[in-house]
């Protein structure tokens, strides 16, 4: 009988026993501790430690979310406690239905009740910042192991979604770190990008999500699960410190709920805490670091959009020796950094650790106030959708000026000017009734929602706009029939964004244009630069039409499932002597490059036919198949041709050369993507084969894009270069940089031989070094010579400006005659007299109006007649130089055809 007590007891016991013992422990895994020095794990050891753990552990679930840009697979593991996952589809539609807030509030008070809060926590976006990734298997390991009380009660309480955002990443760094035998020659100077096309953009693409890796990320977030918080690890905290994190600085952007604001203050509070509770110092906050809430697009930012309590901490950390830095200010305690650190020696461990702790208290507080996560997910989407349906003013910093602004031209002297109304009129305020000239005025008023009618020329842009939305949980509603809003008359398959749904700060912020306040230092001071971007509104940057409706309204709308992509609606073709296609639809270009590798001929019209603008494309009849193909897969609508065009010309594809350097360009990996997404056939080319010349031998033209060239004051370009022996061989014709003294006269023999070159952005300058009869525009007069305007004068950080278009010109075919485009303290040009004898012409330029549409751009004034972007004749070939950023993050597809026009011949 003893002998069966003893059995009894020890089966019952089984559980816990296997869960302590039989969840692997990294080290007997990788063969190390995570966080042990000179050593980093690499994702097919994490991928294969992931599925041992999910083997042997009945609290975690490992899942794919879909593949990468190298085809990898991208993991997340569910973790909760064993019990809960026979319900586990039960708690992810209660976590949709609350944060969607379409049910009743006794409705949703019920399944607060019923639910459980989901926590998202994430790591490896920048692969570099090794820290992320190296801390999802620690935290993995504890979650699955721990038998402590709180990690049970973790189990109990919350449902976790632990999630590696960048596999290929870690493959590409850890694998090029640990390659080196001597464990003090161990860098992360890779050779290229640690996201195939985009690098450390890969977190500048949460509202376009035009990566692989972001779409599914996006589509768990938004549409599959739904968190009420969201965890981004990064790396590096400010010198001096630890880790940044929340609450963040000023400003924040003024169309998300408030109660983001607050929860950011009650998650900050529970981090902090915990890490002083564990004497663990070197937290900082609030202007304690760079990072604020007003940027949209990044995976800890995009969630405010979407009443999703974003977290992100920078954390200090390296496998390599790495002492953390005497910084005197940051000795001195206070609200931002109430507990320093001291200087000295920090083990790669200890940032494991830090991070492990911060991810606990974010736990613990999901457990703690899990009820309040849930309501309080749902009540943010209830205020949405009622705001969406009333009349709203949002509370923009230009409503406030123009209140001010009324006030003053009210008054018969101002304020200033009268000492006694100064000292006793207006000491509480203003009067009530300049509040109401503005938050009254119904022009001033939020759009109930936005139409994208069906008969605009780029519909097929517009979709890709409108799957942008749905991938981030928007819901799109289509017209199934003709209808009229307003007494304009629509088409039937026109496609409707209403305002009255739960995520209406995001759809606010993708067509509404941004107002970021005037931010200095002081009065007269320098700027305070933005996180990322001041503005970005993707309507405007996408050229779509769109017409804001700002009345309630309905029509014959059948809703979109929410994440199902939308796709062009394919036409076809009758018999015809030939077929036109619209210069003003991208995808025209898509088609006509799949037509030329198929060898039918293209022909471009010189002038306007059958109400197609001069740049048309012309396809004979023979290619009647070939484009039946494409306009089945692109949506794009072939008009039928009576015959070739007089004036028309056979285009061919050009030989192409991107430029690219040691480490990768970002700017030229989106256009490689660009490239590929439209089938433009293209080569990588680096500085050594632009030194070596013969250029015109392999390629028609080359583009620089953003960053690479020597700037305007010479010196060389950018890139940080290696020595040769320190890399392998195959990335040895990688190495080098653009000079004055070899690669411009090469790239000058290139054009004059016939080739041709287009820059964008930083790579422009390379018009200086041609002797070409242009200048900066954007200095002034300072004891005779002339400097740089200062920030304090002049400032436009990321923003979307407009500007005026030749668009006779065949680089601009198929554009309007003016263009939205995405602006970044870029260059600006003046053309010196009788530049236009020496071959130089504008292509765009500012006009005399203002040209800011969303943003920030203080100065306007001095970006009068500005020249953006022009054509120069050297020799038998063109330099094109573009300004702005025309190619901007593969988002600006209103200017993709400044480039596209470019690469045929």
């Amino acid at each position: 009988m003893k002998k069966y007590l003893i059995l009894i007891l020890f089966l019952g016991t089984l559980p816990f026993f296997v869960h302590s013992q039989v969840v692997p422990t990294p080290k007997s895994h990788f063969g190390f501790d995570i966080g042990d020095e000179y050593m980093l794990a690499n994702f097919s050891q994490t991928e294969s430690y992931f599925k041992k753990v999910d083997e042997a552990s009945d609290r975690v679930k490992l899942v794919e979310i879909g593949k990468t840009e190298f085809g990898r697979s991208q993991p997340m593991l569910i973790i909760t406690a064993p019990q809960n996952f026979p319900q586990i589809e039960r708690y992810k539609e209660i976590s949709r239905k609350l944060g969607r807030a379409e049910i009743s509030e006794a409705e949703a008070k019920a399944l607060v009740k019923e639910g459980k809060p989901v926590v998202w926590i994430d790591g490896g976006l920048h692969a570099n910042e090794v820290v992320g990734a190296q801390q999802l298997i620690e935290t993995l390991y504890r979650l699955a192991s721990g038998n402590d009380e709180e990690t049970l009660k973790i189990l109990d309480e919350v449902i976790i979604l632990l999630v590696h955002v960048n596999p290929d990443g870690m493959e590409i760094m850890s694998d090029w770190y640990m390659r080196n035998q001597d464990k003090s020659k161990r860098a992360q100077n890779i050779p290229v990008l640690y996201q195939k096309y985009v690098g450390h953009d890969n977190n500048r693409d949460f509202y376009m999500n035009n990566m692989s890796e972001s779409t599914n990320i996006s589509l768990q977030q938004y549409v599959e699960w739904l968190p009420q918080i969201i965890y981004n690890h990064h790396q590096a905290g400010p010198a001096g410190t630890v880790v940044a994190g929340p609450p963040y600085r000023d400003p924040f952007n003024h169309v998300f709920d408030p109660l983001i604001i607050t929860s950011l203050d009650a998650v900050g509070a529970a981090m902090i805490n915990r890490l002083h509770v564990e004497d663990k110092p070197g937290y900082t906050r609030l202007d304690g670091s760079v990072f604020s809430t007003w940027w949209n697009g990044g995976l800890r930012t995009t969630p405010y959009y979407h009443n999703m309590i974003g977290i992100l901490t920078e954390i200090v950390g390296s496998p390599s020796p790495y002492s953390i830095p005497l910084v005197p200010d940051r000795l001195i305690p206070n609200n931002g950094t109430p507990y320093p650190v001291s200087p000295g020696p920090w083990p790669f461990r200890r940032s494991i650790d830090y991070s492990v702790s911060l991810n606990y208290a974010i736990l613990n507080h999901a457990v703690r106030h899990g009820d309040e996560l849930l309501y309080n997910f749902y009540l943010m989407g209830r205020k949405s959708i009622e705001r969406g349906n009333t009349d709203t003013w949002t509370r923009y910093p230009k409503n406030a000026q123009a209140i001010q602004k009324a006030f003053d031209s009210a008054q018969k002297k101002k304020v200033a000017e009268d000492e006694e109304e100064a000292y006793f009129g207006y000491r509480s305020g203003l009067p009530i009734q300049f509040y109401d000239s503005v938050y009254k005025d119904p022009s001033k008023r939020d759009p109930r929602g936005y139409i994208l009618s069906a008969d605009q020329p780029d519909f097929s842009t517009a979709i890709k706009f409108l799957n942008a939305l749905i991938k981030s949980g928007i819901l799109v509603h289509k017209a199934t029939a003709d209808f009229t809003v307003n007494g304009k008359p629509y088409p039937k398959g026109s496609y409707i964004v209403k305002t009255a749904q739960a995520f209406r700060p995001h759809v606010l912020d993708m067509f509404e244009p941004q107002d970021h306040p005037n931010d200095f230092l002081y009065p007269g001071g320098s700027p305070i630069r933005p996180y990322d971007a001041a503005g970005w509104t993707l309507a405007y940057q996408m050229g779509v039409t769109v017409d804001r409706i700002m009345e309630g309204f309905d029509g014959p709308f059948e809703p979109i499932a929410y994440g199902l992509l939308l796709a062009p609606e394919s036409s076809t073709l009758v018999a015809a002597p030939g077929y036109l296609l619209d210069a003003r639809v991208n995808d025209s270009y898509l088609a006509v490059n799949d037509l030329l590798k198929s060898k039918v001929k293209v022909y471009r019209t010189s002038a306007e036919i059958n109400g197609l603008p001069a740049g048309s494309f012309y396809v004979p009849a023979s290619g009647k198949n070939a484009l039946q193909a494409a306009a089945k897969s692109y949506g794009i609508k072939p008009v039928e041709g009576k015959g070739l065009p007089t004036g028309a010309k056979e285009i061919k594809p050009s030989r192409i050369g991107l430029y690219d350097y040691y480490g990768g360009s970002m700017p030229s990996g989106w256009v490689r993507w660009m490239m590929e997404q439209f089938h433009f056939d293209f080569r990588q080319i680096f500085p050594q084969e632009i030194d070596g010349g013969d250029l015109n031998a392999k390629y028609d033209v080359i583009l620089f894009i953003g960053p690479g060239m020597p700037g305007e004051s010479g010196g060389y370009g950018s890139g940080a270069q290696p020595k040769k022996e320190d890399i392998p061989a195959e990335f040895h014709h990688m190495i080098g940089r653009l000079s004055l003294d070899k690669s411009i006269p090469q790239l000058k023999s290139f054009l004059e031989k016939g080739g041709q070159i287009i820059t964008v952005g930083a790579a422009t300058s390379l018009a200086y070094h041609l002797d070409l009869p242009v200048t900066n525009a954007l200095v002034e007069i300072a004891g005779g010579k002339e400097k740089s305007l200062t920030g304090d004068k002049y400032y436009i950080p990321g923003s979307v400006l407009e500007m005026h278009v030749d668009n006779s010109s065949p680089a601009n075919f198929g554009m309007g005659d003016k263009a939205n485009v995405l602006f970044n303290n870029s260059p600006v040009f003046k053309l010196a007299p009788g530049a236009a004898l020496q071959g130089v012409k504008p292509l765009a330029w500012f006009g005399t109006e203002e040209p800011l549409k969303s943003g920030w751009a203080w100065g306007q004034q001095y970006l009068k007649n500005g020249v953006t972007a022009f054509e120069a004749q050297v020799g038998k070939g063109k330099l094109y130089a573009y300004g702005p950023e025309i190619t901007f993050r593969a988002q600006s597809h209103g200017t993709f055809k400044m480039l596209f026009n470019g690469l045929y011949k």
